[in-house]
């Protein structure tokens, strides 16, 4: 099939850069080689890579092996503010823009998020300002296991009748950070609980169930059986049901980018266009991964 113009010059952009882009899929995913993520950046150059992120929502930044915090916050913090996340114990010493995830033990005590993202969620879309993008890089990899799955949610919305588009385009819902950290503290004593000082700065927010990208201007569903609670203009019963019928919708396989870790990689996903899963590996095999979350805007749905 032929290029568009718009689409030939982002092809030849990416082609002149001194390094490569390649999709993964039409509908999600890109590898970028031959990028060293502590070298200098010129603006010509990061504007390739946010354009690319816009379109692909997400980026696999291969052979970062040699990457260090510093340098990983640095670039992450060319997109944006950094947040710092409110499970504090598990910071990263002197780095606290880095959340350390991870199911190894240290004196009895774990030293990251162990059962971080093993549910369907867009990261931080409980804050009034959800994050833009998240970028997780690899330190310890498993011999089996440890999957990542996203999935496109304007994929997802662009499939679903026009009927039930316009419905949830008039919608809201509410995001609760506490419900889900009760939720995972009922199932395990691993997560700690957070102070009252913690807790008021993870209040529920209220989000379009559609919102529309800042960069690209496509509508994305904005709903994840993670952290999405209720929708605000329907009875209870009805809340669940619909919920229930998108969170089937949202997940199909068509829609989803599986990553197998490989040494090195470090992963960058768009909050405001897909959700992501931790499959999840062996116990007795070890897996650290360090996080930082940039952060975005107030989500705006198709009525604004």
């Amino acid at each position: 099939m032929a290029l568009g113009t718009s689409q030939l010059h982002r092809f030849v952009q990416e082609m002149v850069a001194p390094f490569e882009i390649r999709p993964f899929t039409e509908v999600l995913g890109a590898e970028v080689l031959g990028f060293d993520m502590r070298a200098p950046l010129d603006d010509a150059e990061f504007e390739t890579i946010r354009q690319a992120f816009d379109r692909h929502s997400v980026l696999v930044f291969r052979d970062q092996q040699q990457l260090d915090p510093v340098s990983h916050i640095a670039f992450s913090r060319r997109f944006g503010t950094l947040e710092i996340h409110v499970q504090k114990k598990f910071l990263l010493e002197n780095h606290p823009e880095i959340l350390i995830v991870s199911n190894e033990f240290r004196n009895g005590e774990p030293i990251g998020l162990v059962d971080a993202g093993k549910y369907w969620h867009s990261d931080l879309s409980y804050k009034p300002e959800p994050s833009m993008g998240s970028l997780l890089h690899s330190r310890i990899l498993p011999a089996a296991g440890g999957d990542t799955l996203f999935a496109t949610q304007h994929a997802a919305y662009d499939t679903l009748p026009a009927a039930m588009q316009a419905k949830l385009d008039r919608l809201t819902a509410e995001h609760s950070y506490l419900a889900r950290n009760e939720a995972q503290r009922a199932k395990s004593t691993l997560r700690p609980d957070l102070t009252e000082a913690q807790k008021q700065t993870v209040l529920p927010a209220i989000h379009p169930v559609v919102r529309v990208h800042p960069g690209t201007k496509r509508k994305a569903l904005f709903v994840s059986e993670g952290f999405t609670t209720r929708i605000i203009e329907l009875p209870e019963d009805e809340s669940r049901d619909l919920l229930s019928e998108i969170y089937r919708h949202q997940t199909q396989d068509a829609f989803i980018y599986r990553h197998h870790w490989e040494d090195g990689d470090l992963v960058m996903w768009d909050n405001r266009a897909v959700m992501h899963l931790a499959t999840g590996c062996p116990p007795d095999m070890a897996r650290t991964l360090y996080r930082t979350t940039i952060k975005g805007d107030v989500p705006v749905g198709p009525a604004r």
